[in-house]
């Protein structure tokens, strides 16, 4: 038997494409992110040999847009979320200014620009292979920085309603340990939940999840950094003291904490993603809270011992986060590079491009090349659009919903055509 995926006859129509009725093809399964079930299994529409048009429907006018074009629906978030975090600022902004007073509020502002520029270049690093569009990570951060801000200052009062303390020490404790670490958690996610919901298209892997929860939990930290440094600066005798210690303990030592916590839950978010059910996603939510909920109680709890606690417990947690990511990315590329694999083997790609396209040296050869001719914007769209015809195929492979994503892959890959056409006229 052979181990190749069987094409459809000349004349079956498109998108009838016969499942694999034996055992996998040996790298249709090149990690474990992108595992496919063998009764899912679909062979790329054949090219080999035919003309485009039996293979595909004529190109229409939003075939060969510009990737930078956002549909309407994803301006609808986009607009929705950008008055939703302006209202919030006026709860927000009143509530800083109440504690920091305009120097500390301003002070604290340019202070934590600093920690918010690292998390920012982690997620263009981190983003860097398929780039989310920058609408909806603007729509993340926005998110993080005013709107769940917002939804802590109005749900924290109820914590302190229900739970009543005699002693203000214990009440303290409590809101550090058991209220932020619930509050503030369901605020940043439900962030994540939005985008997976009325964004999914754009959010269909752990990466993806990971990206976005940096961005949200970056925003929040930014936020919630101004009250701190803002405060320090406000209560300070002299110029530095106190400041000078929150800085170091919040802008050095733990600029990455609001994001290792929600990452987690954008992580599981991320995998449920790909099983492309609303069910799932939403269950996914809760899961994935519980994990960072912890982790920010266990950050939130350290007392006394907290530099051994921090070289012992959270810097092995950092490491771990960035080993996590790293394999999440290496995944990620070897996915890419098969589901290319299978259209190359149908026809769409030669193996060189493969080559070119799944690698970051070949991506970034080829960039170099059109830059050369003045064509290095063209060559991006072609790689951006190559990276989101695998992300595609992927979905087609989940089992769910394959004739809409079917229709997605056929104007896809017209798109891609399109593309190359423009590099090499």
């Amino acid at each position: 038997m052979s181990t190749h995926p069987r094409q459809p006859p000349p004349g079956q129509p498109y998108g009838h494409h016969p499942g694999v009725s034996g055992p996998l093809p040996g790298p249709a399964n090149p990690s474990w992110m992108g595992h496919v079930a063998p009764q899912h299994y679909l062979a790329a529409p054949d090219h080999r040999g035919r003309p485009v048009s039996s293979v595909l429907p004529p190109p229409d006018q939003g075939a060969t847009r510009r990737p930078g074009r956002i549909n309407g629906g994803l301006v609808g978030l986009t607009v929705a979320g950008g008055i939703l975090a302006f209202l919030s600022l006026f709860l927000v902004v009143p509530f800083l200014l109440a504690n920091t007073g305009t120097a500390g509020f301003v002070g604290g502002f340019v202070a934590s620009l600093i920690p918010l520029s690292l998390v920012l270049l982690a997620v263009v690093i981190i983003d860097k292979w398929e780039p989310e569009p920058k609408r909806l990570l603007f729509f993340a951060f926005t998110w993080g920085a005013a709107v769940s801000i917002a939804v802590t200052l109005l749900v924290q009062p109820l914590f302190v309603l229900t739970f009543q303390f005699s002693d203000e020490p214990d009440l303290r404790t409590y809101m550090a340990t058991v209220q932020a670490p619930i509050v503030e958690e369901f605020a940043k996610s439900l962030g994540l939940l939005v985008l997976l919901l009325l964004a999914r298209k754009h959010f269909d892997g752990p990466v993806d999840g990971v990206v976005f929860a940096f961005t949200i939990a970056g925003g929040f930290a930014f936020t919630e950094n101004i009250l701190y440094f803002g405060r320090a600066i406000a209560e300070a005798p002299g110029p530095g003291g106190d400041f000078a210690q929150v800085f170091f303990l919040r802008g050095v030592m733990s600029p990455f904490a609001h994001a290792i916590f929600t990452g987690t839950t954008g992580l599981i978010m991320g995998f449920a993603a790909r099983r492309w059910h609303t069910g799932v996603s939403i269950l996914a939510f809760f899961v994935g809270l519980l994990p960072a909920m912890f982790l920010h109680n266990r950050w939130n709890s350290m007392g006394n011992g907290y530099l051994v606690d921090y070289i012992v417990v959270q810097v092995p947690i950092f490491c771990l986060a960035v080993a996590g990511i790293v394999v999440l990315r290496v995944a990620e590329k070897r996915l890419t590079r098969q589901r290319l694999l299978e259209y190359s083997a149908a026809g769409w790609f030669t193996p060189a491009e493969v080559e070119l396209l799944g690698t970051i040296g070949g991506r970034r050869t080829v960039l170099n090349w059109a830059a050369g001719y003045g064509k290095k914007q063209q060559m991006k769209d072609f790689l951006r659009a190559a990276t989101q015809l695998a992300n595609i195929r992927q979905r087609i492979l989940s089992g769910r919903d394959v004739q809409l994503h079917q229709a997605e892959e056929r104007k896809q890959l017209q798109r891609v055509l399109a593309l190359r056409a423009a590099i090499v006229a």
